[in-house]
């Protein structure tokens, strides 16, 4: 409601300084007053008008407000200090609105967007740092669903790259493993766990010997090929990693709708047909002399436009060249992600073959890239917008795949790519220990430890989740012994993985993370907990009262009588702070940003516990201002419920 009505007003000003003055602004500033006494919207608009007008603000904002007349939904606009223009909402109009959950019409955006986000390595289990990126691009797809977008939701799976490569030496050369013992080990439940294990030991054996790392560019190598028993050992791997990971995400309620593999993006020859492309519009050039000799480059991406590097007689100087394809003739993984882009909208000119890959228990159906194809597949790419949630250190390659579409020409396709980025992870030194690992003296007075698989040393998602829900159930054993043990385990596995979504969301995704298992399970201050026990609260009124919440109806209350006077200001509060939940989910897809929906989460939560603790709605006697009451909790509840579905978190019937 409070979206709307900012529309609304909008709608309002634009018409009037049309029809007053003959001037349209392209952007009409609104901010919110920094307390509800003021009103509910500020318009610093005189300011940005004084100079136009030959004015003082102030005589402006006194002509605009004297023009406006009425506008439904708005009791009345005042002007403020040297010229502000301050709108009051007319409170019981929102608030019946609100209560009957009416929501107004709004145009939908057309066309699909994809977003992409995990794409972990299929070489070993899941970490925490990939938890980020997971429940961030979750999230992200959430917002936007919730808003009425259609989404496609990727997950790219690099299984020819460097890294399977490293996993599959491990097994041939250190592991001494045939392909029947691989695959023996595959169809065990850990198997990505000994992958870790694995990979470690094959990242340290190559430091023992620089012959060693022969072994890796051979085995990526005939990886790359195809067609042969280390490809097909590869690939065995890789696929039996893929699988523990979409069962890991599942647990977190994650899912995908496309697999799209990087073995099938070459050998479905989706690099070839870019390169074509690329060479035919000039935005690579090939270098005859100079340390990239033989290589196909572009322009690094901020030196200046791909465009402009081609033009006839113009070369790119050597620290601004971007190597796409190597003087051996093997395409870098930047240049196979341009082809990869091209494809998402619909530009390649190619398309994957797909099959059935995981049915998740709900029945979605998730579709891999396949060198075989069914003919009843979905359509996927072909896209309006693309987000890829990809940490900050990937920049620089994101940023040159959108030159690389700027360069072909493409310059919509490239407004509409958007790097979703995001910083790394972290231990507390605390949490480290809890987790068993053993610090150094310096470790312990760090802020933070760093996670790195290749060392093998971090936290597996899985073993996170499992020591989550085990603190959880703990607690939930203590304070509800009545229940079964199941019943006690999904509740302890409802608020581990509120706890965790929520500690990933309410850091800005450019703060680096450092988890903390005591923090993120708190039932105090800003965690999951805190906010799904404020939903238990009002749950608990309802129930006391013998009402059921989704059931109730605010009837004929008179919001007027209870919200008009300035004694209401503090229940208002909570009111308005409920009409926004809409408004802050706009805000965090506009800004990339769904950090700001986790901290409107957590300030409705803390607000209804104000409101909780001093009103005793069951014991109020006046019957007319008990309905009142049970109408604020009602609405706050299926508010609080909302939002937190939407950031994919779940309210446990009790805690």
């Amino acid at each position: 409601m409070y979206r709307h009505l900012e529309r609304r007003l909008t709608q309002k000003i634009r018409e009037f300084l049309q029809q007053t003055y003959s001037i349209e602004l392209p952007r009409i500033v609104i901010e919110q007053p920094p307390k509800v006494e003021f009103g509910e919207y500020a318009l610093p608009l005189a300011f940005e008008l004084a100079k136009k007008l030959r004015k003082a603000p102030r005589k402006i904002a006194e002509d605009v407000v004297a023009g406006l007349g009425t506008l439904e939904g708005f009791e009345k606009f005042e002007v403020a200090g040297a010229g502000y223009i301050n709108a009051r909402v007319d409170r019981a109009y929102v608030a019946k609105a609100l209560a009957n959950d009416e929501k107004p019409t709004t145009e939908a955006v057309s066309g699909k967007v994809l977003v992409e986000h995990s794409s972990i390595n299929p070489n070993k289990a899941a970490h925490i740092g990939h938890l980020r990126n997971a429940i961030l691009g979750d999230t992200f797809v959430r917002l936007l669903k919730s808003a009425g977008r259609a989404v496609d939701v990727q997950n790219y799976i690099d299984n020819t790259g460097v890294q399977v490569a490293d996993v599959v030496v491990g097994f041939l050369h250190l592991e001494k493993k045939s392909r029947v013992e691989i695959e023996q080990l595959a169809e065990r439940p850990q198997f990505d766990y000994f992958c870790w294990d694995v990979y470690a030991r094959a990242s340290q054996w190559y430091e023992q010997n620089a012959d060693n790392k022969k072994l890796r560019l051979q085995t990526l190598h005939e990886i790359e090929q195809g067609g042969n028993e280390t490809a097909s050992i590869a690939e065995l791997i890789s696929t039996a990693v893929l699988r523990r990971h979409l069962e890991t995400m599942d647990r977190l309620d994650i899912e995908y709708d496309f697999l799209p593999r990087e073995s099938e993006i070459l050998h479905l020859h989706f690099w070839e047909a870019a390169f074509t492309k690329l060479k035919e519009s000039g935005v690579l050039t090939f270098e005859s002399e100079g340390k990239n000799k033989g290589c196909w480059v572009m322009r690094r991406a901020g030196t200046a436009s791909a465009k402009d590097s081609t033009t006839e007689g113009t070369e790119i100087a050597e620290e601004d060249q971007k190597v796409i394809v190597r003087s051996n003739g093997t395409v870098g993984y930047v240049g196979k992600d341009i082809a990869y882009h091209m494809w998402k909208f619909g530009l390649l000119g190619r398309d994957f073959n797909y099959e059935k890959f995981y049915r998740y228990p709900n029945g979605h159906e998730c579709w891999i890239s396949s060198d075989k194809g069914a003919p009843d597949h979905p359509h996927f790419g072909d896209v309006a917008e693309i987000y890829n949630v990809i940490d900050a250190r990937q920049s620089e390659a994101q940023n040159t795949v959108i030159e690389a579409l700027r360069g072909l020409g493409h310059n919509e396709a490239a407004d509409h790519y958007t790097h979703f980025s995001y910083e790394m992870v972290a231990l507390t030194p605390c949490c480290a220990a809890e987790l068993g690992y053993t610090l150094s003296e310096e470790d312990k007075s760090r802020a933070y430890v760093e996670v790195s698989g290749r060392k093998g040393f971090g936290v597996k998602a899985d073993d996170l989740l499992d020591k989550l829900i085990a603190s959880a159930k703990n607690e939930v054993d203590s304070r509800h012994p009545e229940l079964s043990d199941d019943e006690r385990k999904n509740i302890a596995t409802q608020i581990a993985v509120g706890a965790l979504r929520y500690f990933m969301l309410k850091f800005t995704k450019n703060s680096v993370i450092a988890f903390d298992f005591k923090e993120a399970l708190s039932f105090e201050g800003e965690t999951g907990p805190y906010a799904q026990y404020a939903v238990v609260r009002a749950s608990n009124i309802f129930r006391k009262g013998g009402f059921d919440p989704d059931k109730f109806s605010a009837g004929e209350i008179d919001f007027s009588k209870y919200l008009s006077d300035s004694s209401a200001n503090e229940i208002w509060e909570l009111w308005l702070a409920a009409a926004k939940t809409s408004y802050v989910i706009g805000q965090c897809i506009a800004t990339s940003e769904p950090a700001y929906l986790a901290k409107h989460i957590f300030q409705l939560a803390q607000l209804f516990n104000t409101f909780y603790h001093r009103f005793p709605i069951l014991t109020e006697a006046n019957e007319s201002r008990k309905q009142f009451l049970l109408a604020t909790a009602a609405v706050v509840r299926r508010e609080l419920i909302h939002a937190l579905q939407v950031i994919g978190v779940q309210a446990p019937a009790v805690m």
